[in-house]
């Protein structure tokens, strides 16, 4: 078999099952891909001896029960601690970082039998929407725009994911999401990306950005290998207080594609002042298939939507503001120089001041002064309550009889690398406006890729569902994936 790294999860599984391959030719072939990319700066930490020694003993195991990741290779969003490998988190404060330890959602895939390729670029401490604020420099998204050769952006914050994947560097990828993190990258590279409903998967071992928010998820091919990689990645986890007991369906077994007699929710408050054109009829077309499909398609409120960015502006760098005190140079990471006469006091400063990046630094002195005796009641617990509106919100319409919500993804396609660096950081924030009320609510959340716009870049579609009913949202998702017909490629330059 030629080009495997070009095969889908599914597709792998079923050649290594059938014989028709080895796990060792999937990883040469992935680490050649690699290798030929450096360009897209999507691979940060490599690990080819590890991710050889893997694929080798997954062969040695292989038999006719062996586990659907079994000889998979995988790329490792950088925020994922990962025994005896770099762990940075795309900061420098963290520079030479290496766990004794490894994160249950990794380890869980390695139970499975998976290869990891290396660790994957992504914005410092998943703070951004660019893949611009890392210490490893930019992610590149291996789309282009027609014959323009600007380099665009995969998102963020896992970038270094989004590209990999679309790129064929890897079969799949772990990916993170706090406001969007995985879904928009994965619309703007085209391929599918889900957040799990909040305590789904373990987040011990992934480093913290808000720890209210945080969620792991896949970021795949097609929705079916999504379901694939989801499947291992979740589990209860008594290390993580919050990681639930809600037993894992088979997500597999639930893609029948038949949604007829679901009823799928419109949102009115989606629709946004100056929001492209494209986007607007992409939205209109994903209506028409699911009603296609068999789907009753109605108009439904979610009326504090507004106050959704707001909200998340604040609670995040209030978590991040909280988490990140424990980097100070003490214990692990960097640690500045001090001058002589220099105290503990001179330490962190100077130590934090080096080590964190711009964006790093911004959204800890918001969160640290949102927190303050003087502005903890006007601004953190009127975010908090907030936060509640909307979650009742979608409690209000899943009781109504909505099964899932179709909203965009993004606001536009990818853009440029370095176009929003003169912007305010306030419009980058509103990349994330469609995406954040599904982690303020703590519900799942995926993007699928449904079409091009007239410069050819990808753009992608978000289907909310009901908590811990991953199954249904990832069959509703497979049923929008099959009438969208999404196969496009980026165009190899790199």
């Amino acid at each position: 078999m030629s080009d495997l790294n070009r095969l889908t999860i599914a597709g792998a599984r079923d050649a290594l099952r059938k014989g028709e391959t080895t796990s060792v030719a999937l990883t040469e072939a992935c680490l050649s891909a690699i290798e030929g990319a450096k360009a897209l700066n999507a691979f940060v930490h490599d690990t080819p001896e590890l991710a050889l020694e893997q694929a080798r003993a997954a062969d040695a195991k292989r038999g006719a029960d062996a586990p659907a990741l079994s000889g998979i290779p995988l790329g490792i969003k950088d925020l994922f601690c990962t025994k005896g490998v770099p762990s940075q988190a795309g900061s420098a404060i963290l520079n030479g970082f290496k766990p004794e330890y490894e994160s249950t959602v990794t380890q869980n895939l390695f139970d499975q039998g998976a290869v990891m390729l290396g660790k994957l670029n992504m914005d410092e401490f998943a703070m951004g929407s660019s893949n611009e604020t890392s210490i490893y420099g930019n992610a590149v998204n291996p789309w282009r725009r027609g014959d323009d050769n600007t380099a665009l952006t995969p998102g963020g914050s896992s970038g270094g994911s989004a590209s990999a994947v679309a790129a064929d560097l890897c079969l799949g990828a772990t990916g993170t999401d706090t406001g969007g993190s995985i879904r928009q990258p994965a619309a703007f590279t085209g391929i599918t990306g889900i957040k799990p409903t909040y305590g789904r998967c373990s987040r011990w071992g992934i480093i913290a950005f808000a720890s209210s928010l945080d969620q792991a998820g896949p970021m795949t091919k097609d929705v079916r290998d999504a379901a694939i990689m989801l499947q291992a990645m979740c589990s209860h986890d008594p290390k993580d207080s919050t990681s639930t007991t809600t037993p894992v369906p088979d997500f597999e077994a639930a893609l029948t594609g038949d949604i007829r007699g679901k009823t799928i929710g419109i949102p009115k408050e989606y629709t946004l002042d100056g929001m492209s054109d494209e986007i607007d009829a992409l939205w209109t077309r994903g209506k028409e298939m699911l009603r296609d499909a068999g789907a009753k398609i109605v108009d439904i409120s979610l009326p504090h939507t507004k106050y959704a960015l707001p909200a998340y502006y604040v609670i995040a760098p209030a978590e991040a503001s909280s988490n990140l005190a424990r980097y100070d140079g003490v214990r692990y990471g960097h640690r500045a120089k001090l001058a002589h006469g220099d105290g503990i006091t001179e330490m962190y400063e100077k130590t934090r001041a080096e080590g964190f990046g711009a964006e790093v630094q911004r959204r800890v002195m918001i969160g640290t002064y949102v927190l303050s005796a003087g502005f903890y009641d006007a601004y953190y617990n009127r975010a908090r309550r907030v936060r509640t509106l909307i979650k009742k919100d979608f409690e209000d319409v899943f009781a109504q009889g909505v099964d899932a919500i179709l909203t965009p993804a993004t606001p536009s396609a990818a853009f440029g690398l370095g176009e929003m660096a003169a912007a305010d950081p306030v419009q980058m924030y509103l990349n994330d406006v469609f995406t954040v009320t599904v982690n303020l609510a703590g519900l799942p959340g995926v993007a699928v890729p449904a079409g091009l716009d007239r410069q050819g870049l990808p753009l992608g579609l978000q289907l909310i569902g009901r908590p811990w009913e991953e199954d249904a949202l990832l069959n509703t998702a497979y049923a929008l994936e099959t009438a969208a017909g999404f196969v496009a490629k980026p165009a190899k330059w790199w």
